[in-house]
């Protein structure tokens, strides 16, 4: 009886060995599929990809931080940032003086303001000058207004922004500076067109002279 050798069945090329030993060695390690430039398919660690978008990202965020910062002494990741760092610095110098500038400029006008409230409040006292609010009814829609208050900034300018956020239209105005205190004539007249209550009247412009 012939006897076959079994061993051509059980025959493995050498490079099958090596493929099926790499598969062994790397078996149960992450791989992401590529394929070359050439169409043959390669494979890239996982770590090694996301290292590669991680360098991408600060790469672009670098190329971004150094498109901001106008004086980039040269390309170097460490360059970029430092120069990042010295025009931060610089920005909150600019910051903090530009504050105190502010500060000093509001201090001083608060500091004319009480100036200017004081003496309009003695001159007038020294006058024998006291607020005085009149009302008067001319037709069915229009009010005579003549009021005399004390000086104070920016006062009249308020009155005006109150009476147009009432719909109240402020016509032939008159305006006078005098022993301290504002005189002021106007005729007043009700947007919606409802006529206006002489007393009611009087009443609002007291709180509205007390507001401003």
């Amino acid at each position: 009886m012939e006897q076959v050798n079994d061993s051509s069945r059980f025959s493995v090329s050498q490079d099958e060995l090596f493929h099926n030993a790499e598969e062994d060695i790397n078996k149960g390690k992450p791989r992401m599929k590529y394929y070359n430039e050439d169409g043959t398919r390669m494979f890239v660690s996982k770590n090694l990809e996301i290292e590669r978008r991680r360098r991408d990202k600060l790469h672009s965020r670098l190329c971004t931080l150094r498109s901001i910062v106008p004086n980039i002494t040269n390309m170097l990741k460490e360059s970029i940032i430092q120069d990042a760092i010295t025009y931060v610095k610089k920005l909150q110098d600019e910051v903090n003086s530009l504050t105190q500038e502010l500060q000093a400029l509001e201090a001083k006008e608060n500091l004319e303001r009480k100036i200017d409230e004081v003496s309009g409040a003695e001159e007038m006292k020294k006058w024998g000058i006291q607020e005085e609010i009149r009302v008067e009814k001319t037709d069915g829609t229009k009010l005579w207004i003549k009021m005399i208050i004390e000086k104070k900034r920016g006062r009249f300018n308020k009155l005006m922004e109150i009476m147009n956020d009432l719909c109240i239209e402020m016509t032939d105005i008159s305006f006078t500076t005098i022993k301290g205190a504002y005189m002021i004539t106007t005729c007043l007249k009700n947007m919606g067109g409802e006529p206006f209550d002489v007393d009611q009247a009087k009443y609002w412009l007291q709180d509205i002279i007390k507001m401003i």
